[in-house]
């Protein structure tokens, strides 16, 4: 009884996944005007990536996961160093910071996140576009900013560009996954299980502009394995200003 019931829902959870629309694929854009050659002698900043990892609930919530998000923290900052070599230019790491700057990072990297968010639903997705981005994107401009103050960062005075990643995983709990069953196969509505969400950009030091953004609210990769975040890490650096492609082995 307890195998039939397993197989059952493990064919009906597979048949609620190939019935979900695809994904869309990361989106990248870049400010108008702005370019960073390779070795162009410029030097980024890379601030600590903000890493959120949990269970999404039954009813959609978030519910954070301490020990997913510290093994999740630590794959995505290895990776990243890893990465490092391929940005272009010089590449310095943010300071510690304690106190009043500590507070001031994370503000700017909520800042960036919501900032991202707005990005994605207002001037990536078609069907929310505002009416001044419709604008925007037929004359191709990408103008978003965090403001002049981050400035203030710390680190900021030995830099000219800030990198920001931001990333969210929500893995589909069980009571999740059988909802997504039970909509699908009553009312038909399709409900997602799971979200994985990474944003990466790159901000002017000087005048808080985003200069270049890659985000995606479904990528690849299961950040708490070493693998996964390796994914993830080479997705949101995808197409990162002035990086330095590997060279192929000989023969290829």
């Amino acid at each position: 009884m307890h195998m039939r019931f397993g197989f059952a829902l493990t064919a009906l959870l597979a048949a609620a996944v190939m019935a979900q629309p695809v994904a869309a694929q990361e989106r990248s854009a870049t400010k108008a005007g702005f370019a960073l050659p390779a070795d162009g002698g410029k030097t980024i900043l890379v601030l600590r990536p903000s890493v959120r990892v949990g269970a999404q609930s039954t009813g959609g919530l978030f519910e954070p996961n301490g020990d997913w998000t510290d093994e999740a923290r630590k794959n995505i900052e290895t990776a990243l160093a890893d990465q490092q070599g391929t940005l272009g230019n010089r590449v310095i790491a943010a300071p510690d910071a304690v106190g009043a700057d500590a507070a001031l990072v994370e503000e700017y990297a909520a800042l960036f996140a919501a900032v991202s968010k707005s990005v994605i639903n207002y001037q990536f997705f078609v069907g929310n576009r505002l009416p001044t981005k419709k604008r925007d994107n037929s004359a191709n401009v990408f103008d978003w900013s965090l403001g002049s103050g981050i400035a203030a960062l710390p680190g900021a005075k030995d830099a000219d560009y800030a990198l920001f990643i931001y990333n969210q995983d929500a893995y589909g709990s069980t009571g999740r996954k059988l909802l997504q069953v039970v909509a699908l196969l009553g009312p038909g509505i399709a409900i997602k299980s799971g979200e994985h969400a990474g944003y990466a950009g790159l901000v002017d030091l000087k005048t808080g502009d985003l200069l270049w953004l890659n985000a995606d609210n479904a990528m690849g990769g299961d950040v708490r394995t070493p693998e996964g975040a390796k994914k993830r890490v080479a997705q949101l650096l995808e197409d990162f200003p002035g990086s330095a492609k590997p060279k192929a082995a000989a023969g290829q």
